[in-house]
């Protein structure tokens, strides 16, 4: 497989050929010439108007399905999601049935996508069959291939259980991702608590359900010296929770979804079931706070939160619809949409350097001789998101219909390629 890719404007600060237009030949999956006026009768050319190429997007919290209900997604379609979005690494939660909780499980997954355009790497589950009681082997996972150790889409409430994983998951470099949510405040909430739950007449979630569970984390992982990710993260507090504990120098980072830097509580007006989301959306002020975040790098990379719904699980009354929404085709045309004044620059290193620096991915090079793992997009072009685009098997998502801004034209991960 050749391909050349022609006047292309590159954004990848680690390369030397940062913020130049060039020619990109990849010849079997390996970047062979980096220049201009460049020409391979035997390549495929990819041309097109304001082209801009970077090192491949990175994920860090999709659901795929798969095991167990694969009849919403499964690794097949969670890949051609994610390669539709920009993604060339997705990061997949082990909220599956039966749960990544063993070291079979783990290897249930990099086998069957090993041969994929986009890399999966699953999370181990931090405890027993995401039961919040008892520790899962993480060592044995870890050793089997899984990226970080989380209890996905089931927040680890005991703290307890939480200062075990902390402590185990030194022993083998890892990470814990939380997603952050106490379950004994929050359980019977369909929406933010404020005045819209109040007018709407629905139970809320109150935003201290969210922020007890990250000053009481922060706490445990200063004390264990441990790291610690939080994911889904949406109230002002809670950012500035975590720069607060940034500042003592505790190893904490943090990523927000795509949603929750573009829409308020105020759109449940329209009782739109695609919108029953965990955390659920906040206010305003909170919405411009993460986005402050973004730009002062509090905020440290974008998670999609993608979570695969069939029809049936969205179109009933709003109490009993599940949470959750797709993301991986649509995440960067949000992002360019509803934080305009944040560089391109920075919106592609938050989905590319920084969350495979946070987990201790191998680094990615945008240079002669390296293995091509590359996003191809154009920022400024204005599209809209229709059923047509999604590669994933369900629909579940608040944008369909909605104008966007930035699309993806490709990805190339070594000898793979979807442009």
């Amino acid at each position: 497989m050749h391909i050349l890719l022609k006047n292309v404007q590159v954004v990848a600060p680690s390369s030397p050929f940062h913020g130049q237009q060039q020619d990109i030949l990849i010849e079997n999956g390996i970047i062979r010439q980096i220049g201009t006026g460049l020409s391979a009768p035997q390549a495929r050319v990819v041309s097109g108007d304001n082209l801009h190429v970077s090192l491949g997007w990175t994920d860090l919290f999709a659901h795929f399905s798969d095991p167990g209900q694969e009849y919403k997604e499964d690794l097949q379609s969670g890949v051609d999601a994610a390669a539709k979005g920009g993604y060339t690494t997705v990061m997949i939660v082990p909220n599956t049935q039966p749960a990544l909780h063993t070291k079979a499980q783990i290897e249930y997954v990099i086998s069957r996508t090993r041969h994929s355009a986009v890399q999966v790497l699953p999370i181990g589950a931090v405890t027993k069959n995401l039961e919040g009681t008892s520790l899962a082997e993480m060592y044995e996972m870890r050793l089997a291939g899984a990226v970080a150790f989380s209890d996905g889409l089931k927040p680890i409430q005991s703290p307890g259980i939480m200062l075990k994983a902390l402590q185990y998951v030194k022993a083998v470099n890892g990470t814990i991702i939380q997603l952050p949510d106490d379950l004994s405040i929050s359980s019977h909430g369909l929406m933010h608590e404020g005045i819209y739950s109040t007018q709407l007449g629905m139970p809320g979630k109150p935003a201290i359900a969210e922020e007890l569970i990250i000053q009481r984390d922060l706490e445990l992982a200063q004390y264990t010296d441990s790291r610690i990710h939080f994911t889904g993260i949406s109230t002002r507090k809670s950012a500035e929770l975590i720069a607060n504990a940034k500042g003592k120098g505790i190893k904490v980072t943090c990523s927000v979804t795509p949603y929750h830097v573009s829409l308020t509580d105020a759109h449940l007006l329209s009782y739109d079931s695609n919108l029953k989301l965990n955390p659920p959306l906040r206010t305003a002020e909170d919405v411009q706070a993460l986005r402050d975040a973004v730009k002062t790098g509090v905020i440290d990379c974008f998670a999609t939160h993608h979570l695969p719904q069939d029809w049936d699980a969205k179109q009933v009354e709003f109490e009993y619809a599940k949470n959750g929404m797709i993301g991986l085709e649509s995440a960067f045309g949000v992002l360019r949409k509803y934080l305009p004044e944040v560089p391109v620059e920075r919106l592609i290193e938050m989905l590319s350097a920084q969350p495979r620096k946070i987990f201790g991915l191998p680094e990615l090079s945008l240079s002669e001789g390296a293995t091509a793992n590359l996003t191809i997009f154009n920022p400024e072009e204005e599209w809209v998101l229709s059923t047509a685009h999604l590669a994933s098997k369900s629909k579940n998502s608040a944008y369909i219909g909605a104008e966007l801004k930035g699309s993806v034209k490709g990805i190339i991960n070594g000898q793979y390629a979807q442009v």
